[in-house]
């Protein structure tokens, strides 16, 4: 269904880049390379094949402010934007006990680490200084495990590979700064738990793990 769904995401961002690509345009306003500084609202939640109907109260996710920056380089093909991209971000999304009820999300008690994502996006202009734009890629996520039982302490990584797909508007403020707002939706299915020292790492099968991000940016083009 995934697979599908990601497919469908495809076809269409080609549909809607071919039309435009017959297009011709002088401005360049969304052309060259950039950078930017991010921040939004960041959820990961327990997917639907481990999350937990039997519990209503067991809400299965945490939330928190993500943070961090980009960079990538988009080409104004005339009508049509292509662009390649990448990000670091973090987050303070970690998990709570609220009233004896702790927000499970299937992989432990955790708190969010950094975010990584590498990716392409393409985008249509209906204005000059308007870009709209859907885009995809590769995200690694990691998740820092907690626990501690008054004697010895437990602390592990668990380092996520998954896909990410949004869509967003850009607006050019100047010839070379910009203003941005996005939503993007990850997901991560492969998963390995990394411990410190000499232990070797640990493949985690079959997790499931949801991320939504509304994310707002300032930039500048070069």
């Amino acid at each position: 269904m995934k697979k599908t769904a990601a497919l469908l995401v495809a076809g269409s961002m080609f549909a809607v880049a071919t039309p435009a690509m017959a297009q011709s345009s002088d401005d360049d306003n969304f052309s060259g390379f950039r950078v930017e500084a991010l921040a939004g609202y960041d959820v990961s939640q327990a997917g639907s094949t481990v999350d937990n109907d039997a519990n209503p109260n067991d809400d299965q996710s945490i939330d928190g402010l993500s943070y961090g920056f980009g960079v990538g380089y988009d080409y104004d093909a005339g009508g049509v934007v292509l662009g390649v991209e990448g990000e670091f971000a973090g987050s303070t999304a970690e998990t709570e006990f609220d009233d004896g009820d702790f927000e499970n999300l299937g992989i432990g008690n955790v708190e969010t680490g950094r975010d990584l994502y590498l990716g392409a996006r393409v985008g249509v202009k209906p204005a000059d200084d308007l870009l709209i734009y859907a885009k995809g890629g590769y995200t690694n996520a990691s998740y820092n495990i907690r626990s501690d039982d008054g004697t010895t302490q437990y602390d592990a990584d668990l380092d996520t590979d998954g896909y990410r797909l949004g869509a967003g508007a850009e607006y050019a403020l100047s010839d070379n700064t910009f203003a941005k707002v996005e939503y993007r939706y990850s997901n991560y299915s492969d998963a390995e738990l990394d411990f410190e020292g000499d232990a070797p790492d640990v493949a985690v099968p079959d997790i499931d793990l949801d991320r939504h991000q509304v994310m707002v940016g300032f930039g500048m083009r070069f």
